[in-house]
């Protein structure tokens, strides 16, 4: 259990050169009008990229000049040689100049048995055959319910109804809407049941009603008039909670929280014992309790599901990111029989819940994710993770010691390493990042922290290696920034 009190500390030996060809714009607004200019005809009218001009388009360009791309400072994006993926391999993503670099993060935490998974690609293949998509509203598919009866036997005990949707934003958003309109239609007193708790640098999607209930500053502030109100409870601390429990004890639908780790955070943990804590005072206090696993799910914290780990059972539980094996977008959200039976009525009753997405339960994805579980017990995942884990935490020992960094924090393959606090300016987080990729790894910061999330799937050698990388892109982008701080400070 590597939870340094409440938030705790976490990376060896192959180096790539990576070799970058194209020239960089320092510029969107210049290059996108060389562009327009360079496509418009004289009738004004662009030319467009068919098929047959494929090998000459400059995709670097396009980008530049059309994408907006998520969590992304566009002016700074454009000054930056943007990396083109083409295509994956186990745990490898190769760019359009065949460079290999290591998936440190998973594709952003999703990814679990590696790229190109022979017996993934076949389901997909194979449900291509059949039907690409149908819609849920009137109708069902088999592999949406027949991945249903396998997630209600393989998530924690008394969640018996799966709600799909596509992304962890949409499966809180289903959770928070679930926990509102059950206590609505519980009538009486619960009716006045109409706020939540979240937890201090909490983040549970980016959807308004995901963002109400997230407590990052930097990501939700400017959205504050949009949000409904709720009530934050600090991080860890159980006896925080309780209190504000007691203030606001007739008001609250539900308490949501990440299990075990704050991801979004910087890989925040909780103490042993907090989530139980949790669950039992939303029992005493007569309230919901919403877990939120998009991130936790799927054996990122060396368990199947982080609730696993202290034996809690949540009312409604969030999945998402590894649902499908990092393939497809897909979410679910869990509610107990419960919560079910509160929304059954004859329909002029309206006690239905009017929720739904175009691509709810996706067939693909569906057949996707059937195949991830596949792969979970066919190759003994869970089992086979433990000692990889013990390895990773080995290796970060090492990295701890560094005097670059301030502290290494996570479960399982989450790992935040804190850089401490710097000016913003030279972006050291980023700037480790870039190191990282001319050695062969794809990691990611939030702020200054740099986040590990590895597959499930990767060798104890390529574990060696994405530390190894990590270690030493953090040294030389510090080295490079130290000097600059010193030197504005003098001046």
């Amino acid at each position: 259990m590597h939870t340094n009190n409440y938030f705790s500390k976490g990376i060896f030996a192959h180096v790539t050169t990576i070799t970058l060809h194209r020239p960089i714009l320092t510029s969107c607004l210049v290059a996108h009008s060389a562009k327009k200019g360079e496509l418009s005809g004289s009738s004004g009218r662009r030319r467009g990229y068919g098929r047959l001009q494929r090998m000459a388009v400059d995709h670097a360009q396009l980008d530049r000049d059309h994408v907006w791309h998520p969590f992304t400072q566009q002016q700074a994006w454009c000054e930056e040689e943007p990396l083109l993926i083409e295509r994956g391999e186990g745990s490898y993503l190769i760019d359009d100049d065949g460079n290999r670099y290591l998936d440190g993060v998973s594709s952003l935490w999703c990814n679990v048995h590696g790229h190109r998974h022979a017996g993934i690609d076949a389901a997909v293949s194979e449900q291509l055959d059949k039907v690409a998509h149908t819609t849920m509203l009137g109708l069902s598919h088999p592999a949406a319910a027949e991945l249903a009866g396998r997630l209600v036997d393989l998530t924690p005990a008394g969640l018996s109804r799966v709600f799909y949707s596509e992304s962890g934003s949409t499966a809180t958003e289903i959770a928070l809407k679930m926990a509102f309109q059950y206590q609505q239609q519980r009538g009486g007193q619960h009716a006045r049941r109409t706020s939540f708790v979240h937890l201090r640098d909490s983040y549970h999607g980016d959807t308004i009603g995901s963002v109400s209930v997230g407590g990052i500053d930097l990501f939700h502030s400017t959205y504050r008039p949009l949000l409904f109100q709720t009530h934050a409870a600090e991080p860890g601390d159980a006896a925080d909670l309780e209190r504000v429990l007691s203030v606001h004890e007739e008001e609250i639908a539900a308490v949501i929280v990440e299990p075990l780790v704050q991801g979004a955070a910087g890989m925040l943990t909780h103490p042993p014992g907090y989530l139980r804590a949790v669950r039992e005072l939303c029992d005493r206090f007569g309230v919901l309790l919403i877990c939120d696993e998009v991130a936790t799910g799927f054996g990122r914290t060396g368990k199947m599901f982080a609730c696993e780990h202290e034996g809690v059972a949540p009312d409604l539980l969030c999945l998402a990111k590894g649902l499908t094996g990092g393939y497809l977008p897909l979410a679910a959200t869990l509610a107990t029989e419960r919560i079910y039976e509160g929304f059954l009525g004859a329909p002029e009753e309206y006690r239905t819940f009017f929720h739904g997405h175009t691509y709810t339960g996706n067939p693909l994805a569906c057949a996707a994710a059937l195949a991830s579980l596949d792969a979970f017990e066919q190759e003994r995942t869970i089992e086979g993770l433990q000692a990889k884990v013990e390895l990773l935490w080995e290796l970060l020992a090492e990295v701890e010691s560094m005097p670059e960094v301030t502290e290494v924090r996570g479960r399982g393959v989450m790992v935040g390493i804190d850089l401490g606090e710097h000016d913003p300016a030279p972006r050291l987080g980023h700037q480790v990042t870039l190191e990282a990729r001319k050695r062969g790894a794809i990691i990611r910061p939030l702020s200054d922290v740099v986040v590990l999330m590895p597959p499930l799937s990767i060798s104890a050698d390529e574990l060696r290696a994405l530390i190894e990388i990590t270690r030493k892109s953090i040294r030389v982008a510090c080295a490079a920034i130290q000097p600059a701080q010193l030197a504005q400070a003098a001046a």
